[in-house]
């Protein structure tokens, strides 16, 4: 089997440990193994198949050689080296949300819409939001057993979707410490509706990405939905809770078997519930689905609870699934 130089920015992030956990587990042909970080990281090293590797600081001049780079260091970082990395040939597959909206670059999900990579000549891709990931996987199965007319989504996303010091603020509260990390509020024993600055319509960014994003992946420019961001004192896994409106009558074991057999989406009925709950997603790859029943108050609409692994589905799974499909489609 053909192997591949591949190169990590943002190493030791929470989502830069899940890429190399990921490549690791799932076994992809790393034939050699490259590590960045900032400058807070110099000197330390990170374990991949028993070996310690370097975290290198990085920097603009560096000799960069890779096949594939998975970026997890914020937009600015993105924005920057990027177009360094895909100027040499590197194939930059970027997890923040630098490039998500480019109209010049592809966002995917590749259950969903991995064949728009062919679609665009840039070498970046773009990896969607946490949120925005688990949804459009139940959207795009649903919508091809009948035509989703409208979407209202609440999602009730975990503190490690903020970073390593918001996981440390939450713990820190818990200790009866007064740390709010990156938040504006107190997370332990609270809920906050925000996540992002507000725009001029009160929405916030977390709530416009996860509109636009859905659009992008979806390709259809117009598709309804609203949304509503919630971040919740659980310290891993987003969830959504899903009211979906369909153009025609649909059954809910039609619903059901369209789930079943659409890749990485497990309808969940296990330990005497219909229902997943956060901690049954962690560490998991998969999209978990349930609690589905009828929206009696519109024609054609139902209710469902999505539950995912945000540092895994969420982000760092995704990314290495779309490296796995530049192998396979021997694009790189």
């Amino acid at each position: 089997m053909k192997e591949y130089k591949v190169a990590i920015v943002g190493a030791t992030g929470l989502v830069g440990e899940k890429f190399i956990s990921c490549l690791e587990t799932r076994n992809f042909p790393v034939s050699e193994l490259s590590l960045f970080a900032s400058l807070k990281s110099e000197g330390e090293f990170v374990k991949f198949r028993g070996e310690n590797i370097p975290v290198n600081i990085l920097k603009e001049d560096y000799p960069f050689d890779a096949d594939i780079a998975l970026f997890s260091a914020g937009s600015k970082a993105s924005k920057v080296f990027s177009p360094i990395f895909a100027e040499k040939g590197i194939w930059v597959i970027d997890n923040s949300s630098a490039y998500r909206m480019d109209p010049n670059v592809a966002l995917v999900v590749p259950e969903v819409n991995f064949e728009a990579v062919k679609s665009y000549q840039s070498k970046i891709i773009a990896n969607p939001n946490c949120s925005t990931i688990q949804l459009v996987m139940v959207l795009a199965a649903l919508n091809e057993l009948c035509p989703v007319r409208r979407v209202v989504v609440s999602t009730y996303q975990s503190v490690a979707g903020a970073g390593k010091y918001a996981l440390l603020a939450l713990q820190e509260q818990r200790r009866g410490g007064d740390n709010l990390g990156p938040f504006n509020l107190k997370i332990m024993d609270n809920l906050i509706p925000q996540i992002g600055d507000f725009d001029e319509n009160g929405y916030c960014i977390e709530e416009i990405k996860l509109i636009k994003e859905t659009q992008k992946i979806l390709g259809i420019p117009d598709f309804k939905i609203t949304a509503t961001v919630v971040r919740v004192p659980v310290q891993y896994v987003h969830s959504e809770s899903v009211n979906i409106e369909f153009d025609d009558e649909v059954g809910i074991e039609d619903i059901k078997r369209k789930l079943k057999s659409f890749p990485g989406i497990v309808l969940w009925d296990e330990d005497g519930r219909d229902y997943p709950v956060p901690l049954d997603a962690v560490n998991r790859e998969e999209v978990f689905v349930g609690r589905i029943r009828h929206d009696f108050s519109r024609e054609n609409a139902f209710n469902l609870w999505v539950v995912a692994d945000n540092l895994m589905k969420g982000a760092a799974l995704n990314a290495v699934q779309i490296a796995e499909k530049l192998v396979e489609n021997e694009i790189v």
